[in-house]
């Protein structure tokens, strides 16, 4: 038994124990990333509380207020009061986007200022038709146009609104739409319209944060939306049929048929289910930031036990070559400074960027552990050895870092041709022999062809 723990096995079970016991340092790095991350999103929170909040935008709705006359279980008549929602059926929206960037703290996010156009008619015979299916007495006198924003907060004018030819304005309402969107509303009476269509044409003025949806509240919808971005996302129930993308913003349009979502042209605003197929309907942009800083320093940490493990296997390396031997305090002493390398890289990341926050770290890491190595392998070319391939171990992992698509491949690649280096440095080693009288034969064995 006293051979076994002083044999080359043990030694590298050891070495292994102390490697798994880096997580917990790791780990709480990890655990300071997502703080840092909740602390940035209470920040954009902040800057869109007085700018605006991520919006989505609809066109007109109809709503008008129905009564019905219904029964309980005990045949007590009570009167029920609901809401019938009908879509025009065309819409255009046409939206240009001003972006910049506002900063809360040490924190930033892109906001936009959004001039938009919006257009549609409700045809008289559609709604006719609808009224005639409806079981439910409608009060036609009593109807209202919807417009549906997320946060009113955004809207900043009106600078136009004609429904039929003529000015109108719009009024604050405490009626929602989805369940979850705010509405500004214009009264309506259908009975003095005779039968006309419902044409309408609307400019304003419209800010958010992050991004802005669109709901697909027609029976055709054509919207476009284009802004001075490089980096857009392209999110929610469909993407654009027409798109450019280019380093000056991008541009793009959406054509939506009715046949395209799971709701009709009218419904019952009682009807969570419609409510819930609407708000799945959103479509639009997210000014997506593609060097969140965040996000690198999360994908960075996970490979932190593989570094912890190929330095603590180098050191191991270095210590059957110098025919020495290495204390375990020292080994997580290393541990410690790879461990540090995130908490750095974390901290300058938000001060000056990732990229030189990285070089900074990595160098400051590569520097101390190479000087390390030298003093306790009393070498000054281990030392430099050490700190060389640790180097170059940082430089690979930037390389996975950025290249987004092909990270997997390339770390898998990287990691099977480190194995296959070190299972041959490592074929001729006798793992049962005691670490005293294995050292100089093994050091032997390995300056071999």
């Amino acid at each position: 038994m006293g051979h076994w723990m002083r044999s080359w096995t043990a030694k590298v079970l050891g070495l292994g124990l102390l490697a798994l016991l880096m997580l917990i340092p790791l780990y709480k790095v990890q655990s300071l990333v997502e703080e840092r991350q909740d602390m940035r999103q209470s920040a954009v929170q902040q800057i869109a509380q007085g700018w605006g909040g991520e919006q989505v935008l609809g066109g007109l709705v109809l709503a008008v207020p129905t009564r019905e006359q219904v029964s309980d279980a005990q045949g007590v008549a009570r009167v029920h009061g609901d809401t019938v929602m009908v879509l025009p059926d065309t819409a255009s929206i046409d939206a240009a986007m001003l972006v910049e960037k506002r900063r809360y703290g040490i924190y930033e996010a892109p906001v936009f200022s959004t001039s938009v156009q919006l257009r549609g008619r409700f045809l008289p015979e559609e709604i006719a038709q609808l009224r005639q299916l409806d079981s439910a007495s409608w009060q036609t006198d009593k109807a209202e146009l919807r417009l549906v924003v997320a946060d009113l907060r955004g809207l900043q004018e009106v600078s136009e609104l004609l429904v039929n030819g003529k000015p109108q304005r719009f009024s604050s309402s405490a009626a929602s739409f989805g369940g979850r969107w705010a509405t500004v509303t214009v009264p309506l009476d259908l009975t003095a319209l005779d039968g006309q269509p419902i044409d309408f044409a609307i400019r304003l003025q419209l800010a958010g944060t992050q991004s802005l949806q669109l709901l697909p509240l027609a029976r055709t919808v054509d919207a476009r939306l284009r802004a001075p971005w490089p980096d857009p996302s392209f999110t929610g129930a469909a993407l654009p049929v027409e798109r450019r993308v280019d380093a000056q913003g991008f541009s793009a349009r959406w054509h939506m048929l009715d046949l395209n979502r799971s709701f009709g042209q009218s419904w019952h605003a009682s009807d969570e289910r419609v409510e819930e197929a609407v708000r799945n309907s959103s479509f639009g942009v997210a000014l997506y930031q593609p060097v969140d800083l965040y996000q690198r320093n999360v994908r960075a940490g996970k490979y932190g036990l593989l570094f912890v493990t190929l330095t603590f296997v180098a050191f191991f390396l270095f210590e059957v070559l110098k025919r020495m031997r290495v204390h375990p305090v020292q080994y997580l002493l290393v541990g410690a400074a790879l461990s540090a390398f995130y908490v750095l890289l974390l901290a300058l990341s938000e001060q000056i960027g990732f990229a030189p926050a990285y070089v900074v770290a990595s160098l400051s890491v590569v520097v101390i552990i190479g000087g390390y190595a030298a003093a306790v392998l009393r070498a000054r070319r281990a030392g430099l050895l050490l700190g060389g391939t640790l180097a170059l171990v940082y430089a690979m992992l930037y390389v996975v870092l950025a290249a987004e698509a092909y990270a997997l491949l390339i770390g898998a690649v990287v990691l099977v041709l480190t194995l296959a280096l070190l299972m041959y440095l490592t074929r001729r080693i006798d793992w049962y022999a005691s670490v005293p009288a294995a050292v100089e034969s093994a050091a032997v064995i390995m300056e071999r062809p």
